[in-house]
């Protein structure tokens, strides 16, 4: 059962298209957006919840030729994560056939979609998510809000990490900060492989990142940048011992 994205900034063609593929039985649900930041802005959310998440997405049906960011543009951003959503293209140009198969999209539909063609290529999305492996690398961007545009910032960017309740707050090399819509121990979760470690249960930091290591009065810190972030007792032997190890190689 196939969770659908659609993204067209023409209404009337999207409003078809997902008419016809709620129609589908193979397909669970069909949402719409009207432009690729929308989208991204969805997409983003799906990735961050994961596949049992509320909001996830296992295909998007996407429009080429749209104001501002194209169907490819968006294409290619997806490409830097460890498992995107699959890819159709819709579109009412032939000319961008060979862009999107190099992108590794599913199918390529034209415009007026006929329902018969349509189904075809939900058959074939199926099969493909059937037997798609589970994911083998760690996504090396996440995407934030920025002015109402969406941005995918490099992990290796981020110095540390700030939990403030559900959300976290992403501190970058450069003293700027994103907000996210992530808690922090899914953050610590993911972000583990690539060398960040819980200093504390309100910071998830960078190890590559910390200058330097303060013993004071039997407390610890870290400074990162001009920040210096508190090590609980909690995690201090592990922080310690993480440091140590890249010290020594």
């Amino acid at each position: 059962m196939l969770r659908v994205l659609a993204v067209d900034d023409e209404e009337p063609a999207l409003a078809e298209l997902l008419y016809l593929l709620r129609a589908d039985p193979r397909v669970r649900s069909a949402e719409g957006a009207t432009d690729a930041n929308e989208a991204l802005r969805r997409i983003g959310r799906a990735l961050e919840e994961g596949p049992g998440g509320d909001g996830a997405i296992d295909v998007l049906f996407l429009d080429i030729q749209m104001a501002g960011l194209t169907g490819l543009d968006v294409a290619r951003l997806l490409a830097g994560f460890a498992r995107p959503p699959l890819v159709v293209f819709v579109t009412a140009h032939e000319d961008f056939a060979v862009q999107a198969f190099e992108l590794k999209a599913v199918d390529y539909l034209l415009k007026p979609v006929r329902r018969e063609r349509l189904a075809e290529a939900v058959r074939r999305v199926a099969e493909r998510a059937a037997v798609a492996p589970p994911p083998t690398a760690v996504a090396d961007r996440i995407p934030v809000e920025l002015g109402g545009v969406t941005r995918l910032v490099a992990v290796s960017d981020i110095t540390y990490a700030e939990a403030q309740g559900d959300y976290a707050r992403l501190h970058t090399a450069d003293g700027t900060s994103h907000l996210v819509r992530i808690p922090l121990t899914t953050l610590e979760e993911r972000w583990q492989p690539l060398g960040f470690v819980r200093v504390h249960r309100s910071h998830l930091v960078s190890l590559h990142r910390i200058d330097e290591l303060r013993l004071d009065g039997g407390g610890m810190t870290v400074r990162v940048g001009a920040a210096e972030i508190a090590v609980s007792r909690r995690h201090a032997s592990r922080v310690r011992e993480l440091l140590m190890r890249r010290a020594t190689g």
